[in-house]
């Protein structure tokens, strides 16, 4: 049995970045795809420029050690990557009691597309890996 997810969008806000009371360092960033928009007949969409109308979804994708400190230190909003991970599901109760569902991705490796905005501060990705 295989559980394998694979990701190829833009960075939706920057990465998010915190350690772990047991030292793990932990990034989530949310990665926006899109594909076209259907009708009920299944025919795509077409905007009012005549180009196919397009749906986004964006995904919630966790990455731990030393994937969280690259991705956190290189990546920023805008930024094209590929993401390949695992699906997870989790299952909590909130403060009122109510039994709440999440999912997200569950990184194994983020290959950067694109380098990121270059916001001019210590992540802009003058140092980030050249890019094949």
């Amino acid at each position: 049995m295989t559980n394998i997810a694979i990701l190829t969008g833009r960075i939706a806000r920057d990465p998010e970045t915190r350690e772990t009371q047991g030292g793990t360092t932990v990034t989530g960033i949310t990665v926006g795809t899109d594909r076209p928009a259907r009708d009920k007949d299944c025919k795509p969409n077409k905007d009012e420029n005549g180009y196919t109308a397009k749906e986004s979804e964006f995904h919630r994708v966790t990455c731990f050690n030393g994937l969280a400190k690259t991705v956190g230190q290189y990546c920023s909003k805008g930024q094209l990557v590929s993401v390949q991970g695992r699906i997870h599901y989790t299952q909590w109760e909130d403060k009122d009691g109510v039994t709440r569902y999440g999912t997200e991705i569950l990184a194994d490796k983020v290959d950067f597309l694109s380098r990121g905005n270059g916001s001019g501060d210590e992540n802009d990705n003058r140092d980030a890996p050249e890019i094949d």
